[in-house]
């Protein structure tokens, strides 16, 4: 995930804090997996280090430091160049589920079971996306979407190699 371009775009609108950057994250992504702090953190002084945020104030209200970061000239090209450039398909990469399928047929695992386990666990998940009500937003049902057309996908995927574990069965001595 780009995460240093999601933090220029939180920002693209007005400076903000570490805290607000990760509240504004979460609530970009309800169904996305939440930005840890230190990550954040550590996003925004590698974003400060490379000229894109820049600090325009410090405060201590008896609590710990607030540093306010907002973007740079820098950073809004950075952000604007990141979004104008489409995203590789990633046709090249494994992901967990491909790995451990492969692992379990090489190594004499049950990869039936693991598939029916995982197909299992995609339908709740789309079952539970479509059963929560979609935050109040123009871009929740969207994310939603998303998730759900790439889980169907996955889906798909998965009965088709449960398919063909079967089919190789048949015709083993």
């Amino acid at each position: 995930m780009a995460t240093a371009e999601l933090v220029l775009g939180l920002l693209s609108r007005d400076p903000a804090h570490g805290y607000d950057v990760k509240r504004g994250h979460d609530a970009w992504f309800p169904d996305g997996r939440p930005l840890a702090f230190g990550q954040v953190y550590t996003t925004l002084g590698r974003l400060e280090r490379d000229g894109l945020v820049e600090v325009v104030d410090k405060t201590s209200g008896g609590g710990p430091d607030r540093t306010v970061y907002a973007l740079t000239d820098k950073g809004r090209k950075h952000l604007a160049d990141w979004l104008s450039d489409p995203v590789p398909p990633a046709w090249g990469s494994a992901d967990e589920v491909l790995r451990k399928l492969v692992a379990a047929i090489r190594t004499g695992g049950d990869a039936a079971a693991f598939l029916a386990r995982q197909r299992a666990s995609h339908l709740r998940r789309i079952r539970e996306l479509r059963e929560t009500p979609t935050e109040d937003d123009p871009t929740s049902p969207l994310v939603r979407e998303y998730i759900v057309a790439h889980l169907d996908a996955d889906l798909r995927w998965l009965d088709s190699a449960l398919e063909h574990l079967s089919e190789q069965k048949e015709t083993r001595p």
